[in-house]
């Protein structure tokens, strides 16, 4: 590993206390949750793949986070992990995912039936639409731990599984490290292309290691429907389009997922699940659903509003700037989503996109016309 000091086996020959990382000036959940007592426990542990406590923590030791902005501070390297490492992970998780135990139970819902409304978004107001998540391939270590004959072989099996996709998902996939200059502009142009990480997150993580090896990205014809290979996690999975039709949009998140699993079981590879965490993912900020379902919504009154914050907040949802994390609104639009990821469904989650949209929506039509929205803020959810 390039990285780290985290499999020098000569690390045991010093004790605990001369190994424990100073964590003093460090804002994220590890360092919260990683104690002297913990660090002695789980660092000779490693999982079958050999991912070690140092292997979980480095990113989060490297990376002290902001005095405002709370970081996770680790990453899984496999399906085991979790298991192997839970006297840290499991404190990390309920931190994340507010109170989260460790008893719980994650509920999966990927029926698009279930959802009520979504199909009547206002098009003045929303520009477009999208559902996102994750997917890790059984059998295969995560991202910040595969090797190079390993990521290969999920970019195999991904692209097999993709181009036996049919009718309004058939597509193609595009190599990051085999494209043509003008694939690359164009891809560049429809806002599809990832680029080698330069987070020091990531970085410190594992995550670049042999850039752009075995990575890719691949839609359908109508450019609707996307998944992108070997990134942060094995599989990216996006749908999106023009507009505010959510349920069109999350319709075909269901379909194309299951399609696309039901073809990775056929090879003896579905996606890591489990009654606890849901879907596993490198990252324990993304467990449970994985799912981000938002809205580019125009709200240039509502968002000078005093108690747009609060309000986004009682609605259990979260703003960005349309260029991502970290990035300001442009002429009064937001990027809107779902704040949960793990205790709850996908359909619940997307639910609460859905309503909590309509209702600033209706606050954004009061406020144009100068009128008091006081009577339409919600109550906490």
């Amino acid at each position: 590993m390039p990285f780290g000091n985290t499999h020098n086996k000569f690390k045991m020959n010093y004790s605990a206390e001369e190994e424990f990382p100073d964590l003093s000036q460090h804002n994220n959940h590890m360092a919260k949750a990683l104690t002297l007592d913990i660090y002695k426990r789980l660092r000779d542990k490693e999982t079958p793949s050999g991912f070690t406590l140092d292997d979980i923590i480095q990113t989060g030791v490297d990376n002290p986070g902001h005095p405002f902005i709370m970081t996770v501070g680790c990453v899984a390297g496999d399906e085991e992990s979790y298991e192997v490492f839970k006297d840290l992970l499991d404190p990390v998780i309920e931190d994340r995912h507010g109170g989260y135990k460790a008893t719980d139970k994650h509920r999966t819902d990927l029926n698009p039936a279930n959802l009520k409304g979504g199909d009547d978004l206002d098009p003045n107001y929303v520009i477009s639409s999208r559902v996102r998540t994750g997917r890790s391939i059984k059998g295969y270590t995560l991202p910040p731990h595969c090797s190079r004959g390993e990521r290969r072989a999920i970019e195999k099996l991904s692209i097999q599984a993709l181009d036996s996709l049919s009718g309004d998902l058939k597509g193609k996939y595009y190599p990051l490290k085999g494209m043509s200059d003008a694939e690359q502009q164009q891809l560049i142009d429809d806002h599809f292309l990832f680029d080698k990480p330069v987070s020091p997150l990531l970085l410190a993580s594992g995550m670049a290691r042999d850039w752009p090896d075995a990575r890719g990205i691949w839609h359908n014809d109508n450019k609707t429907f996307l998944v992108w290979v070997n990134e942060e996690d094995h599989l990216r999975v996006i749908s999106m389009q023009k507009g505010g039709n959510m349920k069109e949009v999350f319709t075909r998140f269901c379909v194309g997922l299951q399609q696309i699993e039901e073809i990775f079981k056929k090879a003896g590879h579905g996606f890591m699940w489990n009654e606890h965490l849901g879907y596993i993912l490198t990252c324990p900020s993304n467990l449970g659903t994985g799912l981000r379902g938002g809205v580019h919504v125009k709200i240039p009154h509502l968002c000078k509003h005093e108690k747009f914050a609060e309000i986004v907040k009682r609605l259990r949802l979260q703003t960005r700037g349309t260029g991502g994390v970290d990035t300001g609104a442009v002429g009064g639009v937001y990027d809107i989503s779902n704040a949960d990821r793990l205790g709850s469904s996908e359909v619940e989650q997307v639910q609460l996109v859905v309503d909590g949209v309509k209702l600033i929506i209706e606050m954004e039509k009061r406020l144009e016309q100068g009128k008091s929205i006081d009577d339409l803020i919600p109550a906490q959810k």
